[in-house]
């Protein structure tokens, strides 16, 4: 006679292998209410064509869908795509051709699917206060608009040492974040400035700011090791002013090798969704928390398992930002390029 203890144990094991259903991430919509937020765009390159721009959209912040075929919306545009939406209601994106341009190129749209020329920068890092060695590389240009000084912030990454054939990572470890601000995107204020006084290097600097503080989402840029855990992973620092004075960066927001985080509320208003890459082109993650100072956690999914999923980007998704969008904005793109679900 078969044990029944033994019967419920494998019953109790299919269920938790095939059918398991972990809670569901804070920050939906509850049935019968409308969202704070009601869509979002991932402007994004892929793996395949890395630094060209394509579009995803999500209703819900956490599933995610490709739009024209999954194939360029613009052909123009090149560089690590950042969208920032301008006080006259446009929005704007930067970019540039390679880290080795001088340039850094600026697109305007308002309804995000004509893009025209805006104005080029070409920042003199020469001049760059308190960085006399900053080499001629340009990584990853980001704009944000800041409401209360009615200026743009735009920051990139600019290494000061090359790297070598026993040490590449000293080139990396070397990144350090310059911003310039600007009231137009077409005149620019001084030279570049260094956005932190830490002695280590950062990438991948987008600025955003939350009731009184401003918030600088970073990669620790350092490598990890035994006495530096913090390596290659998502960070928060924070300050009082647009500029600084920034902390030093909480806690690891990521696991080690992620970059590229890109920051939404949740459709109620009353979560945050951080994604990031972990890179070359592997997967995405997603931490939670309801502020930004924390603690974050991560949610499951890229894994394919729907029944384990908690939320799906379409596969080969690249570095890119994503923005909240209007009910209207989101049916406009959908129409214009189609979705694939």
């Amino acid at each position: 006679m078969r044990n029944p203890f033994f019967k419920s144990a494998i019953l109790f094991f299919a269920c938790s292998m095939g059918f398991a259903q972990q809670p569901n991430p804070p920050g939906q919509v509850k049935s019968g209410e409308k969202a704070v937020n009601q869509a979002y765009l991932f402007a994004h390159m892929t793996h395949e064509d890395y630094g060209r721009l394509y579009y995803s959209v999500s209703t819900d912040g956490l599933h995610w869908y490709p739009l024209n075929g999954k194939k360029r919306v613009f052909e123009d545009y090149q560089g690590h795509p950042d969208i920032a939406k301008g006080p006259d209601g446009n929005y704007y994106i930067a970019g540039n051709k390679s880290d080795a341009s001088p340039d850094i190129t600026i697109w305007v749209s308002a309804d995000l699917i004509t893009w025209k020329k805006h104005s080029v920068y070409t920042p003199n890092l020469k001049q760059v206060p308190n960085y006399p060695d900053a080499m001629q590389r340009i990584g990853a240009p980001k704009l944000y608009y800041d409401a209360p000084s009615g200026k743009f912030i735009m920051t990139w990454h600019t290494p000061h040492q090359e790297g070598t054939k026993d040490d590449g990572e000293r080139y990396w470890a070397s990144q350090r974040t310059l911003y310039v601000l600007s009231k137009d995107l077409k005149t620019f204020e001084g030279p570049p400035q260094k956005l932190f006084d830490w002695n280590f290097g950062t990438i991948d600097v987008s600025i955003r700011k939350v009731a009184d503080s401003y918030y600088a989402i970073l990669k620790d840029e350092s490598y990890p090791t035994l006495y530096w855990t913090t390596g290659k992973t998502v960070r928060i620092a924070k300050a009082a002013s647009l500029t600084g004075p920034y902390s030093l960066p909480q806690e690891p927001i990521s696991p080690n090798f992620r970059e590229a985080p890109t920051l939404i509320p949740s459709p109620d208003n009353k979560a945050w969704y951080m994604y990031y890459e972990q890179y070359p082109g592997v997967s995405y993650g997603l931490s939670i928390a309801d502020n930004l100072n924390g603690p974050w956690y991560q949610a499951s999914g890229y894994t394919f398992f729907s029944d384990w999923d908690k939320y799906s980007l379409p596969q080969h998704v690249r570095h890119g930002c994503m923005i909240t969008l209007s009910g209207k904005e989101y049916e406009a793109l959908v129409t214009k390029f189609g979705i694939e679900k």
